[in-house]
Protein backbone atom coordinates (compact mmCIF):
# COMPACT_ATOMS: atom_id res chain seq x y z
CA UNK A 1 0.00 0.00 0.00
CA UNK A 2 0.78 3.36 -0.19
CA UNK A 3 0.91 5.60 2.76
CA UNK A 4 0.78 9.10 3.48
CA UNK A 5 2.20 9.94 7.51
CA UNK A 6 1.88 13.33 8.27
CA UNK A 7 3.27 15.06 11.35
CA UNK A 8 1.06 18.01 12.36
CA UNK A 9 3.37 20.65 13.82
CA UNK A 10 2.98 22.89 16.47
CA UNK A 11 3.79 26.49 15.20
CA UNK A 12 4.86 28.24 18.29
CA UNK A 13 7.70 25.94 18.71
CA UNK A 14 9.05 26.10 15.07
CA UNK A 15 10.74 28.36 12.72
CA UNK A 16 12.09 28.18 9.42
CA UNK A 17 15.83 29.96 8.88
CA UNK A 18 16.15 31.32 5.61
CA UNK A 19 19.50 31.95 6.21
CA UNK A 20 21.32 30.67 9.53
CA UNK A 21 24.43 32.66 10.73
CA UNK A 22 27.89 31.13 9.46
CA UNK A 23 26.40 28.66 7.10
CA UNK A 24 24.83 28.63 3.75
CA UNK A 25 21.03 27.98 2.87
CA UNK A 26 20.03 24.61 2.27
CA UNK A 27 19.74 23.18 -1.06
CA UNK A 28 17.16 23.85 -2.89
CA UNK A 29 13.39 22.05 -1.82
CA UNK A 30 15.59 21.71 1.80
CA UNK A 31 14.77 23.57 4.74
CA UNK A 32 16.75 24.38 7.50
CA UNK A 33 13.89 24.90 10.76
CA UNK A 34 14.76 25.41 14.40
CA UNK A 35 12.60 22.46 15.90
CA UNK A 36 12.74 19.15 17.07
CA UNK A 37 12.62 16.43 14.60
CA UNK A 38 9.02 14.28 14.17
CA UNK A 39 10.51 11.07 16.26
CA UNK A 40 6.86 9.78 15.56
CA UNK A 41 6.44 9.16 11.94
CA UNK A 42 10.35 8.51 11.57
CA UNK A 43 10.01 5.48 13.96
CA UNK A 44 6.62 3.98 12.01
CA UNK A 45 8.23 4.52 8.45
CA UNK A 46 10.76 1.78 8.53
CA UNK A 47 8.21 -0.65 10.09
CA UNK A 48 5.96 0.04 7.73
CA UNK A 49 8.04 -0.40 4.81
CA UNK A 50 9.59 -4.37 6.40
CA UNK A 51 5.81 -4.87 6.01
CA UNK A 52 6.04 -4.13 2.12
CA UNK A 53 4.42 -0.60 2.13
CA UNK A 54 5.32 2.49 0.47
CA UNK A 55 5.58 5.17 2.87
CA UNK A 56 6.00 9.10 2.12
CA UNK A 57 6.97 11.16 5.51
CA UNK A 58 5.51 15.25 5.31
CA UNK A 59 6.37 17.65 8.52
CA UNK A 60 3.81 20.37 8.28
CA UNK A 61 6.80 22.75 10.06
CA UNK A 62 7.59 22.81 6.59
CA UNK A 63 6.88 25.63 4.23
CA UNK A 64 6.12 23.65 1.39
CA UNK A 65 4.01 20.94 2.98
CA UNK A 66 0.69 23.07 4.35
CA UNK A 67 -2.07 22.00 4.05
CA UNK A 68 -2.81 22.92 0.80
CA UNK A 69 0.51 21.61 -0.56
CA UNK A 70 -0.72 17.97 1.39
CA UNK A 71 -3.83 18.31 -0.93
CA UNK A 72 -2.01 18.34 -3.90
CA UNK A 73 0.24 15.94 -3.24
CA UNK A 74 -2.70 13.37 -2.31
CA UNK A 75 -4.90 14.14 -5.16
CA UNK A 76 -1.68 13.58 -7.23
CA UNK A 77 -0.43 10.57 -5.61
CA UNK A 78 -3.63 8.75 -4.29
CA UNK A 79 -2.61 7.29 -1.20
CA UNK A 80 -4.37 3.85 0.28
CA UNK A 81 -4.09 5.37 3.53
CA UNK A 82 -3.28 8.90 5.50
CA UNK A 83 -1.76 8.65 8.67
CA UNK A 84 -1.86 12.11 10.98
CA UNK A 85 0.06 12.28 14.12
CA UNK A 86 -0.33 14.92 16.53
CA UNK A 87 0.72 15.96 20.13
CA UNK A 88 -1.54 17.69 22.12
CA UNK A 89 -4.53 19.48 22.37
CA UNK A 90 -2.75 22.73 20.96
CA UNK A 91 -2.25 21.05 17.85
CA UNK A 92 -5.66 19.07 17.47
CA UNK A 93 -7.48 22.19 15.51
CA UNK A 94 -4.62 22.20 12.86
CA UNK A 95 -5.31 18.08 12.54
CA UNK A 96 -8.79 18.49 12.31
CA UNK A 97 -8.31 21.49 9.05
CA UNK A 98 -6.01 18.88 8.04
CA UNK A 99 -8.41 16.09 7.69
CA UNK A 100 -10.81 18.18 6.03
CA UNK A 101 -8.94 19.73 3.44
CA UNK A 102 -7.48 16.18 2.11
CA UNK A 103 -10.85 14.74 2.36
CA UNK A 104 -11.82 16.82 0.05
CA UNK A 105 -9.49 15.70 -2.49
CA UNK A 106 -9.61 11.87 -1.35
CA UNK A 107 -12.88 11.69 0.49
CA UNK A 108 -12.68 7.95 0.15
CA UNK A 109 -9.18 7.64 1.89
CA UNK A 110 -9.10 6.39 5.17
CA UNK A 111 -7.64 8.76 7.67
CA UNK A 112 -6.24 7.52 10.82
CA UNK A 113 -4.63 9.64 13.82
CA UNK A 114 -2.57 8.69 16.45
CA UNK A 115 -0.60 10.34 19.57
CA UNK A 116 -0.83 11.61 23.12
CA UNK A 117 -3.72 13.78 22.70
CA UNK A 118 -5.32 11.41 20.20
CA UNK A 119 -4.81 8.20 22.72
CA UNK A 120 -6.42 10.44 25.56
CA UNK A 121 -9.67 11.12 23.33
CA UNK A 122 -10.18 8.97 21.19
CA UNK A 123 -13.94 8.47 21.13
CA UNK A 124 -14.21 12.35 21.41
CA UNK A 125 -12.48 12.74 18.19
CA UNK A 126 -14.27 10.48 16.07
CA UNK A 127 -17.82 12.06 17.83
CA UNK A 128 -16.29 15.70 17.06
CA UNK A 129 -14.33 15.31 13.58
CA UNK A 130 -16.36 13.39 10.48
CA UNK A 131 -13.37 13.63 8.61
CA UNK A 132 -11.11 11.32 10.89
CA UNK A 133 -12.52 7.64 10.32
CA UNK A 134 -10.13 5.95 13.48
CA UNK A 135 -7.79 6.44 16.05
CA UNK A 136 -4.79 4.39 16.97
CA UNK A 137 -4.65 4.44 20.95
CA UNK A 138 -1.05 3.95 21.92
CA UNK A 139 1.87 3.32 20.34
CA UNK A 140 1.61 2.31 16.80
CA UNK A 141 4.90 -0.09 15.82
CA UNK A 142 2.29 -3.01 15.97
CA UNK A 143 -0.92 -1.39 15.95
CA UNK A 144 -0.54 0.18 12.13
CA UNK A 145 0.54 -2.80 10.12
CA UNK A 146 -2.08 -4.58 12.10
CA UNK A 147 -4.84 -1.58 10.72
CA UNK A 148 -3.44 -1.90 7.05
CA UNK A 149 -3.12 -5.23 7.56
CA UNK A 150 -7.12 -5.09 8.28
CA UNK A 151 -8.81 -2.36 6.29
CA UNK A 152 -12.18 -4.19 5.55
CA UNK A 153 -12.53 -5.53 9.10
CA UNK A 154 -11.28 -2.86 11.53
CA UNK A 155 -12.87 -4.56 14.43
CA UNK A 156 -10.20 -7.25 14.14
CA UNK A 157 -7.65 -4.59 15.32
CA UNK A 158 -6.62 -4.46 19.44
CA UNK A 159 -6.34 -0.80 20.40
CA UNK A 160 -8.20 0.56 17.06
CA UNK A 161 -11.55 3.21 17.89
CA UNK A 162 -12.90 3.80 14.69
CA UNK A 163 -16.81 4.50 13.30
CA UNK A 164 -19.02 2.00 12.32
CA UNK A 165 -22.05 3.65 10.81
CA UNK A 166 -23.12 6.49 12.83
CA UNK A 167 -21.52 4.09 15.39
CA UNK A 168 -18.10 4.46 17.23
CA UNK A 169 -16.59 1.03 18.00
CA UNK A 170 -13.63 1.37 20.74
CA UNK A 171 -11.88 -2.55 20.35
CA UNK A 172 -9.98 -4.06 22.81
CA UNK A 173 -6.73 -2.65 24.14
CA UNK A 174 -3.70 -3.41 22.71
CA UNK A 175 -1.18 -4.21 25.28
CA UNK A 176 1.99 -1.77 25.49
CA UNK A 177 4.99 -3.20 23.85
CA UNK A 178 7.16 -5.21 25.82
CA UNK A 179 10.70 -5.48 23.26
CA UNK A 180 11.06 -2.20 22.03
CA UNK A 181 14.35 -3.61 20.35
CA UNK A 182 12.71 -5.51 17.48
CA UNK A 183 12.14 -2.70 15.24
CA UNK A 184 14.10 -0.80 12.96
CA UNK A 185 15.69 2.81 13.82
CA UNK A 186 13.95 5.66 12.63
CA UNK A 187 13.98 6.95 9.04
CA UNK A 188 15.87 10.73 9.26
CA UNK A 189 16.66 10.83 5.68
CA UNK A 190 13.12 10.95 3.68
CA UNK A 191 11.92 15.01 5.46
CA UNK A 192 13.74 17.32 3.11
CA UNK A 193 14.34 19.25 6.59
CA UNK A 194 17.45 19.84 8.31
CA UNK A 195 16.57 20.21 11.84
CA UNK A 196 18.26 23.55 13.71
CA UNK A 197 18.90 22.32 17.79
CA UNK A 198 17.51 25.29 19.68
CA UNK A 199 17.11 25.72 22.84
CA UNK A 200 13.81 23.96 24.95
CA UNK A 201 10.76 26.27 24.43
CA UNK A 202 12.49 29.04 23.00
CA UNK A 203 12.88 28.17 19.49
CA UNK A 204 14.93 31.42 18.21
CA UNK A 205 18.12 30.52 20.72
CA UNK A 206 20.13 28.35 17.99
CA UNK A 207 22.29 26.23 20.13
CA UNK A 208 24.45 24.53 17.05
CA UNK A 209 24.61 24.48 13.44
CA UNK A 210 25.90 20.60 13.89
CA UNK A 211 23.85 17.86 11.76
CA UNK A 212 21.05 17.44 14.50
CA UNK A 213 18.32 14.72 15.44
CA UNK A 214 16.69 13.27 18.15
CA UNK A 215 16.99 9.64 19.76
CA UNK A 216 14.69 7.45 22.03
CA UNK A 217 16.52 5.26 24.67
CA UNK A 218 13.44 4.60 26.69
CA UNK A 219 9.63 5.39 27.11
CA UNK A 220 7.40 5.89 29.94
CA UNK A 221 7.96 7.22 33.79
CA UNK A 222 6.95 5.38 36.75
CA UNK A 223 6.73 9.40 38.53
CA UNK A 224 3.25 11.12 38.80
CA UNK A 225 3.76 14.51 39.00
CA UNK A 226 0.34 16.45 38.73
CA UNK A 227 0.96 18.64 35.27
CA UNK A 228 2.52 15.45 33.19
CA UNK A 229 -0.23 12.94 31.33
CA UNK A 230 3.14 10.78 30.58
CA UNK A 231 2.16 7.95 33.34
CA UNK A 232 -1.09 7.50 32.35
CA UNK A 233 -0.09 7.26 28.45
CA UNK A 234 2.34 4.58 29.63
CA UNK A 235 0.55 2.98 32.46
CA UNK A 236 3.41 4.21 35.03
CA UNK A 237 5.64 1.56 33.89
CA UNK A 238 9.32 2.37 32.36
CA UNK A 239 10.91 0.87 29.59
CA UNK A 240 14.07 0.49 27.52
CA UNK A 241 15.93 -0.40 24.92
CA UNK A 242 19.08 -2.49 25.56
CA UNK A 243 22.48 -0.63 25.82
CA UNK A 244 23.40 -2.48 22.54
CA UNK A 245 20.32 -1.52 20.51
CA UNK A 246 21.14 1.73 21.54
CA UNK A 247 24.24 2.03 20.82
CA UNK A 248 24.02 0.26 17.04
CA UNK A 249 21.66 3.62 16.39
CA UNK A 250 24.26 5.68 17.58
CA UNK A 251 27.05 4.29 15.45
CA UNK A 252 25.01 4.76 12.41
CA UNK A 253 23.63 8.29 13.19
CA UNK A 254 27.65 9.10 13.75
CA UNK A 255 28.65 7.38 10.33
CA UNK A 256 26.11 9.60 8.78
CA UNK A 257 27.53 12.67 9.80
CA UNK A 258 25.16 13.68 13.12
CA UNK A 259 27.03 15.97 15.44
CA UNK A 260 24.27 16.66 18.09
CA UNK A 261 22.09 14.38 19.22
CA UNK A 262 19.29 14.85 22.10
CA UNK A 263 17.98 12.33 23.98
CA UNK A 264 14.23 12.40 24.31
CA UNK A 265 13.64 10.19 27.05
CA UNK A 266 11.10 11.14 29.68
CA UNK A 267 13.74 10.04 32.25
CA UNK A 268 16.98 8.98 30.90
CA UNK A 269 18.95 9.55 34.47
CA UNK A 270 16.48 5.75 35.74
CA UNK A 271 19.19 3.10 35.66
CA UNK A 272 22.63 3.04 36.49
CA UNK A 273 24.06 0.40 34.79
CA UNK A 274 21.95 0.56 31.31
CA UNK A 275 23.44 4.49 31.41
CA UNK A 276 26.99 3.14 32.35
CA UNK A 277 27.11 0.70 29.24
CA UNK A 278 25.69 2.80 26.88
CA UNK A 279 28.24 5.62 27.94
CA UNK A 280 31.04 3.38 28.12
CA UNK A 281 29.82 2.02 24.22
CA UNK A 282 30.04 5.54 23.25
CA UNK A 283 33.79 5.79 24.95
CA UNK A 284 35.01 2.54 23.01
CA UNK A 285 33.24 3.12 19.43
CA UNK A 286 34.67 6.89 20.09
CA UNK A 287 31.77 8.33 18.51
CA UNK A 288 32.05 12.00 17.56
CA UNK A 289 28.67 13.57 18.41
CA UNK A 290 27.76 15.61 21.69
CA UNK A 291 24.70 14.95 23.18
CA UNK A 292 22.17 16.00 25.74
CA UNK A 293 19.41 14.51 27.77
CA UNK A 294 16.92 15.03 30.96
CA UNK A 295 16.34 13.67 34.31
CA UNK A 296 15.00 14.19 37.52
CA UNK A 297 17.62 16.00 40.26
CA UNK A 298 16.63 12.29 42.98
CA UNK A 299 17.90 9.92 40.16
CA UNK A 300 20.39 7.19 41.79
CA UNK A 301 21.99 7.67 38.01
CA UNK A 302 23.35 11.61 38.86
CA UNK A 303 26.60 9.70 40.20
CA UNK A 304 27.12 8.73 36.40
CA UNK A 305 27.60 12.36 35.38
CA UNK A 306 31.24 12.20 35.26
CA UNK A 307 31.05 8.78 32.52
CA UNK A 308 28.53 11.04 30.73
CA UNK A 309 30.70 13.87 30.56
CA UNK A 310 33.47 11.79 29.11
CA UNK A 311 30.94 10.04 26.43
CA UNK A 312 30.48 13.95 25.44
CA UNK A 313 27.07 14.49 27.35
CA UNK A 314 27.18 18.37 26.96
CA UNK A 315 23.78 19.51 27.91
CA UNK A 316 21.61 18.46 30.61
CA UNK A 317 17.78 19.40 31.88
CA UNK A 318 16.34 19.11 35.34
CA UNK A 319 12.28 19.50 35.77
CA UNK A 320 13.46 21.80 38.60
CA UNK A 321 9.79 23.30 38.86
CA UNK A 322 9.52 25.27 41.87
CA UNK A 323 12.28 26.95 44.46
CA UNK A 324 9.53 26.48 47.34
CA UNK A 325 9.19 22.68 48.83
CA UNK A 326 5.88 23.88 49.40
CA UNK A 327 5.05 24.12 45.98
CA UNK A 328 7.26 21.11 44.80
CA UNK A 329 5.09 18.87 47.24
CA UNK A 330 1.79 20.48 45.94
CA UNK A 331 2.89 19.43 42.00
CA UNK A 332 3.87 16.03 44.04
CA UNK A 333 7.58 16.09 42.47
CA UNK A 334 8.74 14.16 45.18
CA UNK A 335 12.14 15.95 45.06
CA UNK A 336 13.77 18.07 47.42
CA UNK A 337 15.30 21.61 47.21
CA UNK A 338 18.46 20.09 48.16
CA UNK A 339 18.19 17.34 46.04
CA UNK A 340 18.10 19.90 42.92
CA UNK A 341 21.22 22.08 44.41
CA UNK A 342 23.32 18.69 44.63
CA UNK A 343 22.38 17.74 41.02
CA UNK A 344 22.63 20.97 39.28
CA UNK A 345 25.97 21.34 41.50
CA UNK A 346 27.60 18.10 40.35
CA UNK A 347 26.68 18.33 36.74
CA UNK A 348 28.35 21.74 37.04
CA UNK A 349 31.64 19.92 38.92
CA UNK A 350 32.04 16.96 35.83
CA UNK A 351 32.16 19.40 33.46
CA UNK A 352 28.52 19.55 32.08
CA UNK A 353 28.85 22.57 29.74
CA UNK A 354 25.29 23.55 30.28
CA UNK A 355 22.77 22.72 32.76
CA UNK A 356 18.97 24.20 31.99
CA UNK A 357 16.08 24.30 34.54
CA UNK A 358 12.59 23.60 33.80
CA UNK A 359 10.22 25.66 36.12
CA UNK A 360 6.44 26.00 36.56
CA UNK A 361 4.67 29.08 38.13
CA UNK A 362 0.98 30.39 38.42
CA UNK A 363 0.72 27.26 40.20
CA UNK A 364 -2.37 26.27 42.75
CA UNK A 365 -1.81 27.77 46.00
CA UNK A 366 1.37 29.68 45.18
CA UNK A 367 2.10 33.25 46.08
CA UNK A 368 3.81 36.06 44.92
CA UNK A 369 6.56 35.72 47.42
CA UNK A 370 6.20 31.47 45.98
CA UNK A 371 7.26 32.76 42.41
CA UNK A 372 9.69 35.13 43.21
CA UNK A 373 11.54 32.36 45.70
CA UNK A 374 11.84 30.57 42.50
CA UNK A 375 13.48 32.99 40.61
CA UNK A 376 16.02 33.66 43.40
CA UNK A 377 16.64 29.71 44.13
CA UNK A 378 17.35 30.06 40.20
CA UNK A 379 19.96 32.66 41.56
CA UNK A 380 21.44 31.10 43.45
CA UNK A 381 21.79 27.97 41.52
CA UNK A 382 24.32 26.79 39.12
CA UNK A 383 22.08 26.79 36.35
CA UNK A 384 23.32 27.92 33.03
CA UNK A 385 19.83 28.39 31.28
CA UNK A 386 16.45 28.36 32.48
CA UNK A 387 12.67 28.71 31.68
CA UNK A 388 9.50 29.89 33.47
CA UNK A 389 6.13 28.87 32.09
CA UNK A 390 2.86 29.17 33.54
CA UNK A 391 1.64 25.93 34.87
CA UNK A 392 -1.19 24.59 32.55
CA UNK A 393 -3.96 21.61 32.78
CA UNK A 394 -4.20 18.91 30.03
CA UNK A 395 -6.68 16.32 30.01
CA UNK A 396 -4.87 13.24 31.06
CA UNK A 397 -3.09 14.34 33.71
CA UNK A 398 -3.81 14.44 37.17
CA UNK A 399 -4.44 18.21 37.62
CA UNK A 400 -6.73 17.67 34.99
CA UNK A 401 -8.88 15.38 37.32
CA UNK A 402 -8.55 17.43 40.02
CA UNK A 403 -10.30 20.02 38.43
CA UNK A 404 -13.39 17.79 37.56
CA UNK A 405 -13.53 17.03 41.06
CA UNK A 406 -13.78 21.03 41.81
CA UNK A 407 -16.19 21.32 39.02
CA UNK A 408 -14.03 23.91 37.87
CA UNK A 409 -13.79 21.98 34.65
CA UNK A 410 -16.83 19.91 32.69
CA UNK A 411 -14.75 17.30 30.99
CA UNK A 412 -17.60 16.20 28.45
CA UNK A 413 -17.63 19.78 27.41
CA UNK A 414 -13.94 21.02 27.96
CA UNK A 415 -12.17 17.40 26.42
CA UNK A 416 -10.38 19.11 23.87
CA UNK A 417 -9.13 22.37 25.23
CA UNK A 418 -6.24 23.53 27.72
CA UNK A 419 -5.90 26.24 30.64
CA UNK A 420 -3.76 27.90 32.39
CA UNK A 421 -4.46 27.68 35.84
CA UNK A 422 -3.94 31.56 36.57
CA UNK A 423 -7.45 31.50 34.57
CA UNK A 424 -9.54 29.64 36.04
CA UNK A 425 -8.11 28.14 39.58
CA UNK A 426 -9.79 30.89 42.51
CA UNK A 427 -6.16 29.82 44.65
CA UNK A 428 -3.98 30.77 42.09
CA UNK A 429 -2.47 34.26 41.41
CA UNK A 430 -4.09 36.56 38.67
CA UNK A 431 -2.43 36.38 35.09
CA UNK A 432 -2.10 40.02 34.96
CA UNK A 433 -0.44 39.50 38.97
CA UNK A 434 1.99 36.07 37.62
CA UNK A 435 3.10 38.25 34.34
CA UNK A 436 4.34 41.35 36.55
CA UNK A 437 5.82 38.85 39.06
CA UNK A 438 7.75 36.81 36.11
CA UNK A 439 9.07 40.30 34.89
CA UNK A 440 10.24 40.86 37.94
CA UNK A 441 11.87 37.68 38.49
CA UNK A 442 13.84 37.56 35.46
CA UNK A 443 15.22 41.34 35.97
CA UNK A 444 16.04 39.95 39.63
CA UNK A 445 17.95 36.53 38.05
CA UNK A 446 19.67 38.73 35.01
CA UNK A 447 21.12 41.28 37.40
CA UNK A 448 22.31 38.39 40.01
CA UNK A 449 23.97 36.86 37.01
CA UNK A 450 26.00 39.87 35.73
CA UNK A 451 26.17 40.64 38.92
CA UNK A 452 28.12 37.36 40.39
CA UNK A 453 28.82 35.09 37.01
CA UNK A 454 29.50 38.10 34.83
CA UNK A 455 32.24 36.02 32.88
CA UNK A 456 30.27 32.70 32.46
CA UNK A 457 27.08 34.77 31.81
CA UNK A 458 28.80 36.52 28.90
CA UNK A 459 30.57 33.50 27.38
CA UNK A 460 26.93 31.80 27.42
CA UNK A 461 25.47 34.78 25.40
CA UNK A 462 28.57 34.60 23.10
CA UNK A 463 28.05 30.92 22.29
CA UNK A 464 24.56 31.99 20.97
CA UNK A 465 25.44 34.47 19.58
CA UNK A 466 27.97 32.12 17.03
CA UNK A 467 24.54 31.07 15.30
CA UNK A 468 22.47 33.99 15.76
CA UNK A 469 21.86 37.07 14.09
CA UNK A 470 21.87 40.50 16.16
CA UNK A 471 18.20 40.91 16.45
CA UNK A 472 17.36 37.31 17.26
CA UNK A 473 19.55 37.70 20.37
CA UNK A 474 17.84 40.72 21.08
CA UNK A 475 14.54 38.98 20.98
CA UNK A 476 15.98 36.24 23.31
CA UNK A 477 17.10 38.84 25.62
CA UNK A 478 14.04 40.25 25.48
CA UNK A 479 10.96 37.71 25.37
CA UNK A 480 10.56 37.54 29.00
CA UNK A 481 9.84 41.03 29.34
CA UNK A 482 7.15 40.61 26.61
CA UNK A 483 3.70 38.52 26.57
CA UNK A 484 4.12 36.03 24.18
CA UNK A 485 1.20 35.56 21.45
CA UNK A 486 0.44 32.24 20.90
CA UNK A 487 -1.51 30.70 17.46
CA UNK A 488 -4.01 28.32 19.84
CA UNK A 489 -4.39 30.45 22.71
CA UNK A 490 -6.31 28.67 25.97
CA UNK A 491 -10.17 29.07 26.04
CA UNK A 492 -12.53 29.24 29.19
CA UNK A 493 -13.74 26.53 30.77
CA UNK A 494 -17.61 25.66 29.82
CA UNK A 495 -19.11 26.75 33.29
CA UNK A 496 -17.16 30.26 33.49
CA UNK A 497 -19.04 30.44 29.83
CA UNK A 498 -22.36 29.53 31.19
CA UNK A 499 -21.82 32.06 34.33
CA UNK A 500 -20.69 34.66 32.20
CA UNK A 501 -23.69 34.53 29.87
CA UNK A 502 -26.16 34.18 33.11
CA UNK A 503 -24.80 37.75 34.03
CA UNK A 504 -24.92 39.23 30.77
CA UNK A 505 -28.66 37.90 30.58
CA UNK A 506 -29.32 39.27 33.73
CA UNK A 507 -27.58 42.85 33.11
CA UNK A 508 -29.70 42.95 29.99
CA UNK A 509 -32.97 41.70 31.27
CA UNK A 510 -32.64 44.48 33.94
CA UNK A 511 -31.54 47.41 31.45
CA UNK A 512 -34.61 46.53 29.60
CA UNK A 513 -36.98 47.02 32.43
CA UNK A 514 -35.63 49.85 33.75
CA UNK A 515 -37.32 52.86 32.70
Amino acid sequence: MNVFLIHVADDNFSRVLPRVRGRLPSERGRAKIAAFPPLGIQTLAPVLRQHGHQVRLFDTCHPRMKSEHLAQATQRERPDVIGLSFLSTTTYTGAKQMAASLKQVAPKTPVIVGGPFATVNADRILQDCPQIDCVGVGEGEELLPDYLANLDDPGAVAGLVWRNGDEIVQNAPRPLLRDLDRFPYPDRSSLPVDYIESLPLDVPAVLSLDQFCTVQTSRGCPYSCVYCDIPSLSEGRWRSRSAQHVLGELQQLNDLGYRSICLTDDHFLINRERITAICRGMIERKLRFHWSCEGRVDSTAVDQLSLMRQANCDALAFGVEAGTQKILTRLKKRQTLAQVQRAVSEAKRQGIARVHGFFVIGCPDETADDILESFRFAARSHLDTFGFNRLCAYRGTPLWDEYVRREIIDDERDWYKWFKCTDIDPTALSGAEVNRLRMQGYALLFAARLLKRPLKTLQLLRSFGRHMKRSDMFKLLASPFQRRTLTCRPELPARMVDAETQQLTRIKSTTARSP
